[in-house]
């Protein structure tokens, strides 16, 4: 029997996630589901702010998020989702799943300097995101010390898993995480 596959892409903010979810679901052609643009079509229709971490726009945002997979992933869809989600968001979630589909997941990683000067230039370079994004928030948060980078805790399935360092390019290699997609 022929199981759809679930690509995760997941890590910290500023890691390189959307940019790597997206090209890989071109290569191997299937959509890529982006919690950030689903969390921009729900500010959109509801006109509502950004919002923080947490809110009941993160949680609406994130329900549509699971249960978007869910039909997909019920009706043989094999996917990507992208997501900063940790462990304690993913698990719920996926662990159910495991009986009936592959999951592959992709971890990937930078260091919090990258990542923090990743954030910033997405803020300086597309201004009109802040009604979509707390990434103001989280800046300020992680000057503060109130947030890190390194307190990311990652999904922990017994799935594949490839970490990807996104510094500069991708380490292992483009082909290579489509091969491991593909394995």
């Amino acid at each position: 029997m022929t199981r759809p596959t679930l690509i995760v892409v997941t890590g910290p903010p500023g890691s390189g996630k959307t940019t790597l979810a997206h090209a890989l679901a071109r290569a191997i052609r299937c959509p890529a589901i982006s919690r950030d643009e689903i969390r921009e079509g729900f500010v959109r229709t509801h006109g509502s702010g950004a919002g923080a971490p947490g809110d009941a726009i993160a949680k609406r945002v994130y329900a549509a998020f699971f249960d978007t997979l869910e039909l997909l992933l019920g009706n043989d869809v094999t996917l990507v989702a992208e997501a900063a989600f940790q462990h304690k968001l993913w698990a719920p979630r996926l662990e159910p799943l495991l009986k009936s589909i592959c999951i592959r997941t992709i971890l990937c990683r930078v260091d919090s300097g990258l990542a923090r000067a990743r954030i910033a230039r997405r803020i300086e370079e597309d201004p009109g995101r802040a009604r979509f994004h707390p990434d103001g928030e989280l800046l300020a948060s992680i000057d503060r010390g109130k947030t890190s980078f390194d307190a990311y805790d990652p999904l922990r399935l017994d799935v594949p898993t490839l970490p990807v360092d996104t510094t500069g390019g991708y380490h292992p290699a483009f082909e290579e995480i489509v091969a491991f997609v593909h394995a």
